[in-house]
């Protein structure tokens, strides 16, 4: 067994780039667009997937848009992305620069929960150890849920 790619569903598909490709960084590997089934797919992997993802198409994120208008309730439910970062705290500063609210700081240095824009959650995991605790993180205090 394998992992492909997880699937979510995004309303407004130029957003969802824009956090996903604009400010977590994430590679467009491709799209497709069905006009039959009046939707588009758009897969994305992690910068230090690209090279792999392109071989095998794993582990990437499908993000589908459907072109007619529906309400997506329940973006808790689905749980969360995960994904490893060089930087915690820097990433999370480049988030916080592009607009992304930190819902939950990497107080310990270790992990952080941002949310799309159609309220999906992303965990943050430092890669490697533990960066030590560090302002203006130590003392940030969570921001809604995730």
């Amino acid at each position: 067994m394998e992992y492909l790619h997880t699937m979510i569903r995004v309303t407004d598909l130029d957003a969802s780039l824009a956090f996903f490709v604009g400010a977590m960084g994430l590679v467009e590997l491709r799209r497709v667009r069905n006009e039959k089934g009046r939707f588009t797919l758009v897969f994305l992997a992690a910068p230090g997937d690209v090279e792999r993802a392109g071989k095998d198409q794993s582990p990437l994120v499908e993000l589908t848009h459907n072109w007619d208008p529906e309400v997506y309730a329940g973006g808790r439910n689905f749980g969360h992305l995960a994904y490893r970062v060089d930087d915690i705290y820097a990433f999370c500063e480049r988030l916080m620069k592009a607009g992304v609210t930190i819902n939950r700081p990497p107080r310990d240095g270790h992990m952080a929960f941002i949310r799309t824009p159609d309220a999906i959650s992303i965990e943050l995991l430092q890669k490697g150890q533990a960066l030590a605790p560090a302002e203006p993180w130590a003392s940030m205090p969570n921001t809604g849920v995730w």
